[in-house]
């Protein structure tokens, strides 16, 4: 496996100038970190509780050591359970941080469209009310989208640059169950990027 450092800038929606850097506004990002490549994400302010809690999350350094413990080919990459820090390879998937959120589900603003940022969740039977897990997401990575999802589950963000990077974390070795072989690791940190930074990544804020 490759081991270049990577970032996932997941960029909030809500962005503000934190300070000057060389006389250029700098803006707080959200970045995970893997051996892959870089993506970058924005979280949509319409969802209030997923982008509160991905934060929160976020700054209790939550993510950190988790993987990505189910890559499906054209279809979605997903990440975020704590199960996948310990050293039990059978139960990666399992966990969350002892809560669910909310459904905050609107079809008609956010669709499973590619690069699409979902929260996972148990299925209907179990869960009527189609809240989604505290802490588990997804990124489609079906070109096509994946439609037959919408209106099922939460969808709380978009990728906006670095597909090329959840391609490759897809098209990873695994087993029957879309377990990756090796372990793909996340760290997640809020950095400062100036507009010549985020232009060199080729990321546009929205």
């Amino acid at each position: 496996m490759r081991k270049t450092t990577i970032a996932i800038l997941i960029a909030i929606t809500t962005f503000t100038a934190c300070k000057e850097d060389e006389g250029q506004p700098s803006y707080e990002v959200l970045e995970i970190s893997t051996d892959f490549g870089e993506m970058y994400l924005s979280l949509y302010d319409e969802t209030p509780l997923h982008q509160a809690n991905f934060d929160s999350l976020t700054r209790a350094g939550f993510y950190d050591s988790t993987e990505f413990h189910r890559c499906v080919t054209d279809f979605v990459i997903q990440g975020g359970s704590p199960t996948s820090k310990d050293d039990n390879r059978f139960n990666d998937g399992s966990g969350g941080p002892g809560y669910t959120v909310p459904a905050e589900i609107d079809s008609s603003k956010f669709k499973h469209f590619y690069g699409a940022l979902a929260a996972a969740r148990t299925g209907n039977m179990a869960n009527p009310e189609r809240r989604s897990s505290g802490s588990q997401f997804y990124i489609v990575t079906d070109p096509d989208g994946a439609h037959f999802l919408d209106g099922e589950y939460t969808t709380f963000g978009r990728v906006l640059a670095g597909m090329d990077v959840a391609k490759e974390i897809e098209a990873q070795p695994k087993n029957g169950n879309n377990l990756p072989n090796e372990r793909i690791k996340m760290y997640v940190r809020y950095v400062q990027l100036n507009q010549a930074q985020l232009d060199e990544k080729g990321i546009v804020l929205p």
